[in-house]
């Protein structure tokens, strides 16, 4: 007899943090703290836990490893036993977590899993991790992670699987190029671009106001940091917008008052791709083939692929899954890489 797949796994309520993998570790780190504007919260080895000025205990997790690409991305629910009810949702979908349920070894601690989406990116959602005490928003800088977009090979599949396994809403597409999906009132959390292969295309961290948004490119110019695309507004999302790259080659971008959503009331659209909608300002032009290149990637397979990939065994396994050595192992043509968010 069929049976009918259940519903999401969860009611996720905000992106947590994102993990990047680097082998320049040191002018990464440097790069995050110095210019950036995070700040440091724990430290190890070969890796490095960097907040915002919210609540969350780190918003970046930076790792050291032989190539640059996605760790993982980190999502927040409620409670533990939404966690547990995840499991128990994925199992029923025949996906395996490769972590937990269960308490998470990392810096911040928590309850979690972790588990892999079809194109081999490492998810994670937890509950009870470590808060910290809310530091002013005066700075121009970063309050923590808002979105991130990642390049697929299949949008019409990813798009799936976000939306019925982890339960996140369409808000809008760009052409059949993009799709902006949301967890909570934020236009989007995560966004689909698709390419060639599967890679990150850029992290963006939210500023508390435009003020702030371009006095933090004020801060960043005096680093001798300058925007690869950027000051602008986007018509998806209608967030400003400068995209840079970090010392891996990795793009993050400052943006500031994404769309609110309401959910009751909203009603996806398909946006054209044309500048004059890429950008609303027009102040940006047009992005650069460098910057193109780097929203574009290396071809990155998942931590855990690459990991068995380089036959390093079980330890390396276990790194790429988890924050550390003794974590658990449980045995289009040119044109498409411009239009971001």
């Amino acid at each position: 007899m069929h049976r009918t797949p259940p519903g999401p796994i969860a009611r996720l309520r905000s992106l947590r943090y994102v993990e990047l993998h680097t082998p320049a570790f040191t002018e990464a780190a440097g790069f995050y703290e110095d210019v950036w504007g995070l700040e440091t919260v724990e430290s190890d080895t070969g890796a490095r836990w960097l907040r915002g000025t919210g609540d969350e205990h780190h918003v970046l997790h930076l790792t050291e490893r032989d190539r640059v690409g996605l760790g993982r991305i980190a999502f927040a629910v409620a409670t533990p036993a939404e966690v547990d009810e995840a499991a128990r949702r994925l199992e029923a979908r025949s996906v395996v977590p490769v972590t937990g349920p269960g308490p998470l070894d990392q810096a911040g601690g928590g309850y979690g899993l972790r588990f892999t989406d079809p194109e081999g990116r490492l998810i994670e959602i937890s509950a009870q991790v470590e808060a910290v005490a809310p530091r002013g928003r005066d700075g121009a800088v970063p309050v923590g992670v808002t979105h991130a977009v990642l390049n697929t090979t299949d949008i019409d599949a990813a798009v799936a699987f976000y939306c019925d396994v982890l339960g996140l809403r369409v808000s809008d597409w760009s052409e059949h190029q993009m799709a902006f999906l949301r967890c909570n009132s934020d236009h989007h959390c995560i966004a689909f671009n698709q390419a060639e292969w599967t890679s990150l295309n850029h992290v963006a961290y939210e500023m508390t106001s435009v003020d702030h948004f371009m006095r933090g490119l004020g801060r960043l110019r005096h680093h001798g940091v300058t925007p690869q695309w950027g000051p602008g507004r986007h018509g998806p999302g209608n967030n400003t917008f400068s995209y840079f790259t970090d010392p891996s080659g990795l793009v993050c971008e400052y943006t500031s008052e994404v769309a609110q959503i309401v959910e009751d009331a909203w009603i996806a659209r398909v946006w054209r791709r044309v500048p004059e909608l890429s950008d609303l300002w027009g102040t940006a032009g047009a992005p650069s083939k460098e910057i193109r290149c780097s929203m574009a990637g290396t071809p990155d397979p998942g931590p855990l692929a690459t990991a068995r990939a380089q036959g390093s065994g079980p330890l390396a396994t276990a790194r790429a899954q988890g924050s550390g050595p003794l974590a658990p192992v449980d045995a289009r043509p040119a044109e498409a890489q411009e239009a971001t968010a």
